[in-house]
């Protein structure tokens, strides 16, 4: 089987087992998502193992595994509407697929230069900003204390910042510059959320900022690591977050 087939096969079957768990007992829905994001990295790896060695094991794999809890989560989240749930998973199905063929570029990309790498980090870029947003919105409907969402707010930004990074310079390791900058975007990420937690925002409204302050803190990393970082970019990047905090200070009535 080639292997774009195997990227229909595996987009499609996670399609379909996310239709799966709707259909199962609220109670056991989260549980099922989780078994179904495992499933993710499983089925990834069998659609791209022929490229994959060292730590790509994580860091290609990781974002298909973070894009299904995203939507999963997201999903049970969803009003009962039968039109507005298969519009998600048509566009889970999608997404999936566009994962994996920036997936196998990367791949490839690490041994070779190929001319699709510039493509692959753009939608790279705008997948791991979607799944920013769908994970923090999910997050912060819990309604959880402060902490509670610095702590796993943290968290996944700093899986998602890890295999952003990485997928700029596709080294064979994770050199130290990749893991420090992940981990302290990911710790200022949790601070807002902290802090966005004590504010009199809507969910939508603060997963959007938090996604906002990825987009700056990622953008600018990632022109940084590649040596295209100027002045005029890191004022682009810093206007969106200033606008994007000043609009939300607005809605809070502040």
């Amino acid at each position: 089987m080639r292997k774009r087939q195997k990227f229909v096969v595996t987009a499609t079957l996670l399609a379909v087992g996310l239709w799966g768990v709707q259909l199962a007992p609220l109670e056991w829905r989260y549980g099922l998502i989780a078994l179904l994001a495992a499933t993710a990295w499983v089925m990834s790896a069998w659609s791209l193992r022929e490229g994959l060695g060292g730590i790509e094991w994580l860091t290609v794999l990781l974002p298909q595994v973070l894009f299904t809890a995203g939507v999963g989560f997201f999903y049970i989240l969803l009003p009962g509407y039968w039109a507005a749930r298969l519009g998600v998973i048509i566009l889970f199905g999608i997404g999936q697929y566009a994962l994996l063929l920036t997936a196998n570029i990367f791949s490839v990309a690490a041994f070779r230069t190929i001319a699709l790498l510039r493509a692959a980090c753009a939608v790279g870029f705008v997948m791991t900003i979607l799944t920013g947003f769908l994970l923090f919105d999910t997050i912060l409907s819990f309604r959880q204390p402060p902490w509670v969402n610095m702590v796993t707010v943290g968290m996944a930004a700093g899986l998602l910042l890890l295999g952003a990074l990485w997928s700029v310079e596709l080294e064979e390791k994770l050199n130290r510059q990749v893991v420090t900058y992940s981990l302290w975007l990911a710790g200022l990420l949790g601070l807002w959320a902290g802090v966005i937690s004590l504010w009199p925002v809507t969910v939508a409204v603060s997963s959007l900022f938090l996604t906002t302050m990825l987009y700056v803190y990622l953008g600018i990393s990632q022109h940084h690591f590649s040596q295209r970082l100027v002045k005029r970019t890191v004022w682009e990047y810093v206007t969106v977050g200033m606008v994007v905090l000043a609009t939300m200070l607005v809605t809070a009535g502040i």
